[in-house]
């Protein structure tokens, strides 16, 4: 299950959406995530659903890394679905004591399905198609308001990307850790949910070890690079908009506007 958790990964393949200026994809993200909760019947969410496969394809990330990050909360959408069928109003399908599934029921588990499915998709688009350091300069710049107000907008963007980028790192470290415990004996499959508990914290003890060594480790690494926050610094590279994004914003707004007319007119 470690192994299928790709949230944070950069995957490089020089596909259009890797062109797309940072600011525009984390925009289109957020716009996206709205859109995805304001689709009232089938056919919005058909198209939403068609932006997931177009964002697919456009990104030329395989598909397997897809339903690797998919695969992580199978769980959860799983979960969600059930609740969601035995929650409905109308005529009952099938019914057996105060449990009944009823058509509503099961157009909102199909709902909430493809709702979680595309959110997670989209936001793995960004990660797959977006380098850290421009994911850094972009949170920064669409942040930068809020320095006006005396908030630290450099040092926000820089420890949400640190966040990010070490979760593929301690995912792997974790994923050693078991199997070193495994191999010494340690059983943490079998059980009630306490022993099982009991048994991660033979995990958990090294996890933080390695966490906090790493952390010690980049702190030195930023300090004998003479890293003083955002103050006075300069950028390599700078953040340019071109005839790309202004192409991608209109295509994303068109499939917006197709969203709310079918929300209205169907």
């Amino acid at each position: 299950m470690i192994r299928d958790i790709t949230l944070g990964q950069f995957y490089p393949s020089g596909s259009p959406l890797h062109r797309l200026d940072p600011r525009v994809k984390v925009l289109m993200l957020i716009a996206s995530i709205v859109v995805i909760f304001c689709t009232f019947n089938f056919y919005a969410l058909g198209i939403v659903a068609a932006l997931a496969v177009a964002s697919i394809i456009l990104s030329r990330v395989p598909v397997r890394l897809f339903l690797k990050s998919l695969k992580a909360i199978i769980f959860v959408v799983i979960f969600t679905s059930i609740l969601n069928v035995f929650y409905g109003q109308g005529d009952p399908l099938w019914q057996w004591g105060i449990l009944k599934i009823t058509w509503p029921g099961i157009q909102n588990a199909i709902f909430v399905t493809v709702r979680i499915i595309t959110l997670v998709i989209l936001s793995s688009t960004l990660t797959f198609t977006t380098s850290p350091t421009d994911l850094t300069d972009a949170l920064e710049r669409l942040m930068k308001p809020l320095s006006l107000l005396g908030i630290k907008v450099h040092e926000i963007a820089m420890m949400m990307t640190i966040a990010l980028r070490f979760v593929p790192t301690l995912l792997e470290e974790t994923d050693k850790i078991m199997s070193a415990q495994k191999a010494r004996g340690a059983d943490m499959e079998s059980g009630n949910l306490i022993s099982r508990i009991k048994a991660l914290i033979p995990v958990l003890i090294p996890l933080f070890v390695s966490a906090f060594r790493r952390a010690y480790d980049l702190a030195m690494a930023m300090e004998c690079r003479c890293y003083q926050g955002g103050s006075g610094r300069t950028r390599m590279r700078k953040l340019k908009m071109s005839y790309r994004d202004l192409i991608g914003t209109l295509i994303l707004l068109t499939v917006f506007a197709g969203i709310i007319l079918c929300n209205i007119f169907l």
